[in-house]
């Protein structure tokens, strides 16, 4: 009886390097690949982010078109050329309210 529970444990004691091994060489293979995958998505945001910064310098010099066209164009805009395009300056009609004179306020809470 003796002899039969050691063979087992033996036969355990055997197989565990081998297990270890194994182990070992999938946990490392599973680093490997998460490694490339995190370079790879480094790599992708990099390339990505200069292109990006290109578009960023273009639509910034367009802003900077678009100002500058702007301005000219705003210190063009004045009283007689209003008038050319159909603009009519209006007197300012303002509206009063007559007031409340001798109505007393106290009279119509409820």
């Amino acid at each position: 009886m003796y002899a039969s529970n050691a063979n087992s444990i033996s036969i355990i004691n055997h197989n565990a390097p081998r297990l270890a091994l194994h182990f070992i060489i999938w946990f490392f293979g599973a680093l490997a690949i998460w490694y490339v995958l995190l370079l790879s998505n480094m790599v992708f945001n990099i390339v990505e982010r200069r292109a990006l910064e290109t578009k960023v310098r273009t639509l910034s010099s367009e802003v900077g078109d678009l100002e500058l066209a702007y301005l000219s164009a705003s210190n063009n805009v004045n009283l007689e050329f209003s008038h050319s395009i159909g603009f009519k300056e209006v007197k300012a009609k303002f509206t009063t309210r007559k007031s409340l004179g001798s109505i007393n306020l106290a009279e119509n809470e409820i």
